[in-house]
């Protein structure tokens, strides 16, 4: 038997399974509900349960607490229904889901711009090409049946007719199964496997509010897509991007970043180093780069948030934006989770 889904305040409904989770089910049926990782480890997918009963498969803590679970919140990416259930997710979008394709890639190009970042271009098949959003991420497939997942960095209007390539911005994790590939072994020419598009990090336009977009490291890649995007559509909103690195070569795309600059004067820029060297002669901001952000604007009430990068940034800038009045449903996010991450209790 299935069970009837209803999500508030949209009212958007589907029906589930008792053998398949919240998330999938609604995908599978076009509802954009939020998420992230997929395997309990972000807590992106996150949100209230009015009425019904649920069961959690594994997930970690700092994604849904006990005593989150007891007060009635539960992760739709690894929770089963077995009642007819009502949820509360102000981020379910209206429009769908972009259907999600698996699809062999080809390796354009490999470009290293810094010590351990890899811009990686992928040739799509050019007769069915994948739509998405600015700021959605792919998976690869990898031949064992474990997957990788990597923001794509450039926008879908940047797709050229006949030849779609999507970019992605990849950190070297030493020991790392795919990126040792990547940064050892990965050729021109090379053919992968992925699947996408995924994830709900992705501008949300029906909103004429400013914006603060928060980047650690690679996380700057989603980010990236979003402001190319915006340019392409003329959105005019203000938008600050604060983008940190432990020393300045961790901006690897800074002078990208100073050239936007001159095409968006609605834009701000403001790099923040946390661990910078003497002999890197940084004279701009150090710290948190999370911290930075409340250091220029201390009452979030009327802003919108989107951050991308390490768990501890993006878990560190929800909980002090929502103390600084930023509203829980004005806080989008894309937590990078390693592997090591999601198998970890």
């Amino acid at each position: 038997m299935s069970f009837n889904i209803t999500v508030q305040p949209s009212g958007r409904a589907f029906t589930a399974n008792p053998d398949e989770t919240l998330l999938a089910a609604g995908l599978r049926q076009g509802i954009g509900l939020p998420y992230g990782c997929k395997d309990g480890a972000c807590g992106s997918c996150k949100c209230k349960k009015i009425s019904g009963d649920v069961t959690h498969g594994t997930h970690q803590d700092k994604a849904l607490s006990a005593e989150e679970e007891a007060n009635g919140f539960v992760l739709t990416c690894c929770a089963s229904a077995h009642s007819d259930v009502v949820l509360e997710s102000r981020q379910v979008t209206e429009e769908g889901a972009f259907p999600i394709k698996k699809m062999p890639v080809r390796v354009i190009s490999l470009e290293k711009k810094s010590h351990d970042v890899m811009v990686v271009q992928l040739q799509l098949p050019a007769n069915d090409v994948m739509k998405f959003h600015a700021g959605q991420y792919v998976d690869f497939l990898l031949r064992d049946g474990d997957r990788r997942s990597y923001s794509m960095a450039n926008a879908p209007h940047t797709l050229v007719a006949g030849s779609p390539a999507i970019e992605l911005h990849i950190r070297h994790m030493p020991g790392g199964k795919f990126t040792d590939h990547v940064f050892g072994a990965m050729k021109e020419k090379e053919i992968q496997r992925i699947e996408g598009p995924q994830g709900s990090f992705y501008l949300r336009e029906d909103s004429d509010k400013p914006l603060v977009f928060l980047a650690s490291g690679t996380g700057f890649a989603p980010i990236k897509a979003m402001l190319e995007h915006m340019q392409h559509k003329a959105i005019t909103r203000p938008v600050t991007l604060y983008w940190g690195g432990r020393r300045p070569s961790d901006l690897y795309l800074n002078d990208w970043v100073q050239a936007q600059l001159a095409l968006m004067p609605n834009l701000r820029y403001v790099p923040v180093i946390s661990d910078a060297l003497p002999e890197d002669a940084w004279l701009g901001r150090t710290g948190f780069v999370h911290q930075a952000v409340l250091q220029d604007t201390p009452d979030l009430s009327d802003y919108q948030v989107y951050a991308c990068g390490a768990p501890i940034v993006v878990d560190s800038a929800r909980s002090a934006y929502t103390a600084a009045g930023l509203p829980s449903d004005e806080f989008y996010a894309d937590s990078f989770t390693s592997a090591a991450d999601k198998v970890t209790a």
